[in-house]
């Protein structure tokens, strides 16, 4: 017959499991990242454990993303704030200080020379600024991801072998990655390397990989180009054969619908340049994301 303890009897046995126990660890810090690819890359490195709060999550432009009250409680209660910088965010940058936050921020481009986005009508971030989407050349990801393993080491130390763990296989990974890339676009006769965009947000992947990127509109999806720019587009996309034509962005794509159907071509897709897609989508990391963008671009520039 099972036997019962007092209560009295029961306290000391309670005490003495408590001295013996292993003390419980010490809870992580909610990091806060500005958008998805940022929050993607957050989370390969900090793990799936890490509290994480992204703003402007899967789908949703950064460019013209409007925070709401909960976003200004998420900035609150951060031990990390994670940003892209180079005038991608302003409105992070009104939220942090709108908080009094004082916590730490890492800006992942620190460090990076950026290119200058080349100017368009309408364009958003003034001529000549600073082009954001560093990103968008995976050498230049891996500087993002050893800012964000630095600063989840400075917020959750208890966590830093770990973190640099994961660091060193998510760099291995994009090493991966980026020489994929460059095998995928050294299958195509350099005078094909041609691909036509909604917006310029692929400039540094152009730059990276050898592919002429073209746009009728800005590095911004509010930017609205001339009916002289559009022109000027078709007639080169006749005269070049270029069939590589794909839809980008979150943002109205009439311009490009447009500009595909009196040049003749069919748009190839979508590709994804500032957002992730949705969990069950094709560019559900950034990893997904580059190897769809690029899945897609190779067979169109050959035509």
């Amino acid at each position: 017959m099972a036997q019962f303890l007092s209560r009295r009897a029961l306290l000391p046995l309670v005490a003495a499991s408590l001295l013996t126990r292993p003390a419980r660890a010490q809870a992580r810090p909610l990091v806060v990242a500005s958008f998805s690819i940022l929050g993607d890359m957050v989370r390969q490195v900090g793990g799936p454990d890490l509290p994480l709060r992204v703003l402007a999550g899967p789908g949703t432009d950064p460019h013209l993303f409007q925070p709401r009250p909960s976003e200004a409680e998420a900035i609150r209660g951060a031990g990390l704030v994670v940003r892209n910088g180079l005038g991608l965010e302003p409105w992070l940058d009104r939220l942090v200080r709108a908080t009094r936050y004082a916590g730490p921020v890492v800006t992942t481009t620190e460090g990076i020379t950026p290119r200058r986005a080349a100017p368009a009508a309408g364009h958003s971030h003034g001529p000549e600024a600073p082009d954001p989407h560093a990103w968008q050349d995976v050498r230049l990801a891996r500087s993002y991801v050893r800012a964000i393993a630095a600063g989840l080491r400075a917020a959750d130390p208890a966590r830093a072998e770990a973190t640099s763990a994961a660091e060193a296989a998510y760099l291995g990974r994009l090493d991966v990655l980026d020489a994929w890339v460059r095998e995928q676009v050294a299958r195509v006769p350099a005078e094909r390397r041609v691909v036509v965009t909604s917006h310029g947000s692929f400039g540094y992947f152009a730059a990276a990989y050898g592919v002429r990127m073209l746009a009728p509109q800005g590095i911004s999806p509010e930017a609205q180009p001339s009916a002289g720019q559009v022109a000027a587009l078709i007639r080169q996309i006749r005269a070049e054969r270029i069939t590589a034509v794909f839809l980008e962005g979150q943002g109205s794509q009439a311009v490009l619908e447009r500009l595909a159907a009196d040049a003749g071509v069919r748009p190839g897709g979508r590709l994804y340049a500032d957002s992730l897609s949705p969990p069950d989508g094709p560019a559900a990391t950034y990893e997904a994301m580059v190897r769809h963008n690029v899945g897609l671009m190779m067979p169109a520039m050959l035509g």
